[in-house]
């Protein structure tokens, strides 16, 4: 197997965010704001039976509602929202996928039950390549794609050192999918009970560590930006080929079958290095690019042998351009690619 490597580019590249988050932090709020200033049209997969239609008088989307949450529905989903030509797609929740009804914690509930031996590990045998297609299928895709998850809640209780009160509150942990698969995405934000997006992973330096109160067209510009900065990638890019491609390249080795029988043994080099033709005129004689007449590049190489009779002083010196002035000569060079001088 022929291995190569590619130019690095991020010209083409799409959007993987993932927004994990307590119930009421505003998954699904913020993932429309956002969406919307990376460039329409957008897509929602809904698992919260109908619940992102409530945003449908603030934000312009279509939405897919799904009542069942095996990883194979979701590939189909992102498959049809390419398919419909949506440059956004927000999958709103990736939890329902690894939970929910038909997710894979309950495929391996109900296969580990048909099992005789009762082994979990034979059911997360078929159970595992199926989720791994969703995740490789939402990597690949030619959108860009905002995935939220729910965070597992716990409570705290914390102290008011002013007032000496203890509150509860509510904070989010891991999200609710396979321990891990946050770190696929290129940015992992984590959204707090005041709906403020805090940066926790990404691989945009420009958006790390921030935290942004009802994000939305600030970070998307940011990541607009990112991902189409550098230059575009060239299929079947190679540095060795390029190399070769791009070296200079040594001059075409004297072709003499080509020089005319008048030309002598020691006859004159034009500057690409081929023996000088000898051609006459009206106005007089002498050499140029030994090419003339062939399908090779002509080089401007130029030597007259003398001045016209009665003309005046050649204004040929060393091997430069003749001067700028039209001669018989220099009329016969592109007559000689037609055959018209000999």
């Amino acid at each position: 197997m022929s291995l190569s490597f590619q130019r690095a580019s991020k010209k083409s590249s799409r959007l993987r965010m993932a927004l994990i988050g307590v119930a009421g932090s505003g998954k699904t709020y913020t993932a429309l704001n956002i969406a919307q200033h990376l460039g329409g049209p957008v897509a929602l997969v809904d698992t919260e039976r109908g619940s992102a239609s409530k945003y449908s008088d603030q934000f312009e989307f279509d939405v897919l509602e799904l009542d069942t949450f095996s990883p194979q529905t979701y590939i189909q989903a992102i498959e049809a929202a390419e398919e419909a030509g949506y440059n956004v797609l927000i999958i709103d929740s990736m939890s329902h996928a690894w939970t929910g009804k038909e997710g894979a914690l309950d495929q391996v509930t109900r296969a580990t039950k048909r099992s005789q031996s009762g082994n979990t590990f034979a059911a997360w045998r078929d159970v595992t390549p199926l989720h791994n297609a969703m995740i490789d299928t939402i990597l690949s895709s030619r959108l860009h794609v905002i995935a939220t998850m729910r965070a597992k809640t716990e409570y705290v209780q914390e102290k008011n050192e002013k007032t000496g009160k203890i509150s509860v509150r509510k904070v989010g942990l891991a999200p609710v999918q396979r321990d891990g698969l946050e770190y696929e995405f290129d940015v992992v934000a984590d959204l707090d009970q005041d709906n403020n997006l805090i940066i926790g992973k990404t691989r945009c330096p420009a958006v790390a560590g921030m935290v942004i109160p009802k994000a939305g067209k600030e970070i998307a510009q940011k990541l607009v930006t990112w991902l189409s900065d550098g230059a575009a990638p060239q299929n079947g890019f190679n540095r060795v080929a390029q190399a070769a491609q791009t070296a200079p390249k040594p001059a075409p080795a004297p072709r003499m079958a080509e020089v005319e029988p008048q030309v002598e043994a020691d006859a004159v080099l034009c500057h690409c290095g081929v023996a000088a033709r000898y051609v006459r005129g009206k106005s007089g004689a002498g050499w140029v690019c030994g090419h003339s007449g062939t399908e090779q590049p002509i080089c401007d190489f130029r030597m007259k042998e003398a001045a016209p009779a009665g003309g005046d002083e050649d204004p040929y010196e060393g091997g430069d351009a003749w001067g700028g002035r039209l001669t018989e000569l220099e009329e016969a060079v592109p007559a000689m690619a037609n055959g018209r001088v000999k």
